[in-house]
């Protein structure tokens, strides 16, 4: 048994429908890849749609369709096409129950779930809640409330959602995708060395973690 650890560092955000999909397919490769217990996740904050408001009154099509002047029935298509390939990792998409939300605040909660240790249940938590559960992870109540169910201080993360802590941070990572170049997500960074784009087939990311660690080991 190796003891090399794999660091992947993963920008996403909670908002991106292919970023759950891309969780799903990642998990997948990396229990296909042979040294799976030796692998270090890193979750990042990254925003498609900074300008979206706190609460937008309106479903996922009149967003796509009204804020980015998309064709209505091309929205349609593409979300179905979406929710399919959901369901292909078992997932379960509800985008006529959507709440379409700034994900920011959503975005500060994760980087404090991190400093409990519990990044990658809050990071399902707060997918799960946006396209499957059609609960508005743009409001607080909301946030605490799915902290809770991860284990989290409710109060204490209340603190942190009525103040502007993790700002910083969540900018900083946001900062750090530009400097790389990152202009979508989801984005895979393994081992610092390879990049892989988008909701990838599960081989894909067994592939590139067998490589790093390969190399590495090499």
């Amino acid at each position: 048994m190796s003891e090399k650890r794999v660091r992947v560092d993963i920008w996403s955000d909670i908002a991106c429908p292919w970023c759950f999909i891309g969780k799903r397919r990642f998990e997948k490769g990396v229990e296909q890849f042979e040294f799976s217990e030796n692998v270090d996740v890193f979750w990042h904050a990254y925003q498609l749609d900074p300008t979206l408001p706190e609460h937008y009154d309106g479903d996922e099509v009149q967003y796509l369709s009204q804020v980015k002047g998309m064709d209505p029935q091309q929205v349609k298509g593409m979300l179905a096409h979406v929710t399919e390939q959901a369901a292909g990792e078992g997932l379960n998409y509800d985008f006529d129950a959507l709440r379409p939300a700034n994900s920011f605040t959503a975005l500060r909660l994760l980087e404090h779930a991190k400093t409990e240790g519990k990044a990658n249940e809050m990071k399902e938590t707060l997918l799960s809640a946006h396209f499957e559960r059609g609960l508005d992870t743009g409001e607080r109540q909301v946030l605490a409330q799915l902290a809770a169910e991860v284990g989290l201080d409710e109060a204490a993360v209340q603190g942190t959602l009525d103040s502007q802590t993790y700002t910083e941070e969540v900018n900083a990572d946001i900062e750090q995708a530009r400097q790389l170049g990152i202009s979508g997500v989801p984005f895979f960074v393994i081992d610092g060395k390879y990049g892989i784009s988008g909701a990838q087939p599960a081989e894909a990311f067994a592939n590139a973690l067998a490589q790093a660690h390969a190399g590495a080991v090499g």
